[in-house]
């Protein structure tokens, strides 16, 4: 089983979704309502069944919003900061998160696919 399907099932439990339709861009917060309680036991979840060490501040993008104004005071490039943080993103993705951050936290099933992803790699 690929690791958006396994995803799928994991979140269709913890949240108890039925017949709803998930998709990569589907939404954690906004589309799903999921709670900080919800992303704690998603955390454990992935890391038991993906067998991975998970970083509730990367995997969740805690701290996106910090990161951006350290990259502003800074006066670095802003996609390219953020990429270092979170390399598991690309640039295109962090660009669209940038773009729409002011409509509330912009956390993705892919995103959450693309940091399993990179951490079973080992990277």
């Amino acid at each position: 089983m690929g690791v958006f399907a396994e995803l799928k099932k994991i979140l269709e439990e913890l949240l108890d979704l039925d017949d709803r339709e998930l998709t990569p861009e589907t939404l954690l917060i906004q589309d799903l309502g999921a709670e900080s309680i919800d992303l704690l036991e998603l955390a454990v979840t992935i890391n038991s069944r993906f067998k991975i060490a998970v970083k509730d501040d990367e995997i969740f993008l805690t701290r996106f919003g910090l990161y951006l104004t350290d990259a502003r005071k800074q006066g670095r490039d802003l996609v390219h900061y953020l990429a270092g943080r979170y390399p598991f993103l690309g640039e295109d993705r962090i660009a669209e998160i940038m773009a729409h951050i002011k409509e509330g936290p912009q956390l993705k099933i892919r995103d959450l696919v693309s940091y399993i992803t990179y951490q079973s790699k080992g990277i």
